[in-house]
Parts: C-alpha cells; sequence; structure tokens
C-alpha cells in the first residue's frame, strides 16, 4: 500500500518547491497544492508527486488537497497586496481554514511557515497578518508547528539576485546606516528542517526559529557580495524616511519595486531567538551565505 501524500499549499513557490524536493528524495510521497500546480522543472519519471489545484480562500478546495494526506505544509507566500489577494485573506484567514480543515480531517502533524520577528502591534502590516495567521492555525490546530525563518536565500532567489542587481549602480543605497542584523538561512535547510517536522517522530517543541550561522549587518552582506562579485562601489547611507517616501511614490507604479511593509522590515533586526527551537535541536548543520555564494551566484552566470 502506497504512503499516504504529505500536501505542500504553496509547493510551486520559492520555500515550497525546495520543501517538496526534499520531502522526494527522501522516498516520500508529495501533493502540490497550489492555485496553479504543476511539476517541479526537476521531477523525474517515478517520483511521487501529485497535483492539486488548492486556493486557501476556498474551503471545498483545501478539503480536497487534505483529503487522505498523512501531514500538511503550509508554505504559502504573499508579500504584496493586490486587488484580488489580501494579507487578511492569505496569512490570517486563509492559514486559519487550513488548520481547521486539516484538524477535522485527522491529520496529526501540520506545519505553518510564518516569519521571525512576527508582532501583532508591528507597523508593518505584513507581520501583523503573519502574527495573526499563527494565533489563527494554533486556534484550531494547538500542536500544529509554526516555523519561522529568517531571510531566505538560495539559488535563483529574490533576495541575493536582488542585491546583485544593486551591486551594478554606480552607488548602493543602505538602509539607514545599513547596520541592521540578518541571518540569511539557505532554502534547502530550511526545507530540510520542514521536512523532517513531518516525519514520524513528533518534535517535543512546536516553534522553530530558523536562521544561518551568521548573524550579519545589511552592509556587511552587500561588501560580501561585492568581494564575491569582485565588484567595488561606495554605500552611502540613506535615511529611513527617505525609503518610506520612495515606498510611498513605488507604490503606484506596477508591480510595486519597493512597498513600505519592505522598509519596514529593514528597520528591525531578524535574528532567530536561542530560547526557542533551532538547527540544532534537529540536528541540522545550516550553510553559510559566505560558503554558498559561489553556488548561488556563480561568477560564471553573470554578466558584468
Amino acid at each position: 500500500m502506497p504512503d499516504k501524500p504529505i500536501a505542500v499549499f504553496g509547493g510551486t513557490g520559492f520555500l515550497g518547491d525546495a520543501i517538496v524536493r526534499e520531502l522526494v528524495e527522501t522516498g516520500r510521497a508529495v501533493r502540490i497544492a497550489a492555485r496553479h500546480p504543476a511539476l517541479p522543472a526537476w521531477a523525474e519519471e517515478g517520483d511521487l508527486i501529485e497535483l492539486a489545484t488548492a486556493d486557501l480562500r476556498d474551503e471545498a478546495s483545501v478539503n480536497a488537497a487534505l483529503a487522505g494526506a498523512s501531514a500538511a505544509i503550509n508554505a504559502v507566500s504573499l508579500y504584496v497586496e493586490t486587488r484580488e489577494l489580501s494579507f487578511e485573506a492569505i496569512h490570517v484567514a486563509g492559514a486559519g481554514r487550513l488548520a481547521r480543515l486539516a484538524r477535522a480531517a485527522d491529520i496529526a502533524r501540520l506545519v505553518q511557515v510564518s516569519g521571525i520577528g512576527v508582532s501583532p502591534d508591528s507597523p508593518s502590516a505584513y507581520v501583523r497578518a503573519r502574527a495573526r495567521g499563527e494565533t489563527a492555525v494554533l486556534d484550531a490546530m494547538p500542536k500544529a508547528i509554526i516555523v519561522r525563518p529568517s531571510v531566505l536565500f538560495g539559488p535563483h532567489d529574490a533576495f541575493l539576485s536582488g542585491l546583485e542587481g544593486l551591486t551594478r549602480l554606480p552607488v548602493i543605497p543602505l538602509f539607514g546606516r545599513g547596520m541592521t542584523r540578518l541571518q540569511p538561512v539557505h532554502v534547502h535547510d530550511v526545507a530540510r528542517a520542514i521536512a523532517q517536522l513531518t516525519g514520524r517522530h513528533a518534535s517535543p517543541r512546536c516553534l522553530f526559529e530558523l536562521g544561518g550561522p551568521e548573524v550579519m549587518s545589511y552592509r556587511e552582506i552587500l561588501e560580501t557580495l561585492l568581494a564575491h562579485l569582485e565588484r567595488s562601489r561606495p554605500l552611502v547611507p540613506l535615511p529611513f524616511l527617505a525609503w518610506r517616501l520612495i515606498a510611498a511614490l513605488a507604490h503606484r507604479l506596477p508591480g510595486a519595486p519597493l512597498t513600505l511593509d519592505q522598509v519596514i522590515l529593514m528597520q528591525a533586526d531578524n535574528v532567530a531567538d536561542e530560547d526557542v527551537g533551532g538547527f540544532r535541536d534537529l540536528k541540522i548543520l545550516p550553510h553559510s551565505l559566505r560558503e554558498s555564494l559561489p553556488n548561488c551566484l556563480p561568477r560564471a552566470s553573470i554578466r558584468d
């Protein structure tokens, strides 16, 4: 009898794809649940992958995607609101709906992906929604596991790719003085942790904050990237008030290249709390940003 699949909601996204791959490579059956599900480019014949069309706003589709699953992972992400998609609908109501339906389906293991620094009092609408989403999930399923990664990086990511684009400018503007501390974490390490948390052996912890082995300021990350790319650019401090004004203007542009929420996020450190679960509890040694740069941004593939 084949194993029951693990339903990965948001399985086509950056983190979701990495989670699906980690599960498949360890021989487990996976169901990719997304609004537009598709087989990953890396999938091979014989991989135990199912596709399910699911929208966290639609109860019937979520129920169908959960049917017969052994565990569920919510890796659905929304960083910028649109007319059709709001933080409230996806990160709060949608997350709570998934948890409620998972419990009704007798699914014992649910992993909810959130983020470090969530707070219901944050000036960021995104962060407030993430915090309310955690509460909604735990209200519906008290034994759900919350995973809060720091800034994700990896091949073909948005973080390093975006910074690489900045290094092409003659001058690189910093957020403030660039002293905000981040703990960049490799997407594959987070995927490995989440896959482990859906395993047969229950974790004694229900809250994990996952950060890489290095805590670096935003300035240090840019300097490290410039050294790797063998580029020299001046780093110029820019007050956060100026960034807020830029974000307000950018909000009117198609695709919103910069949002107020992103500026607010860069005003607070994003570092894992050592008093909650982490990679050490899962016996995972995470990759550092410095050692991963050649694989994430190979110089041969970047045209100056």
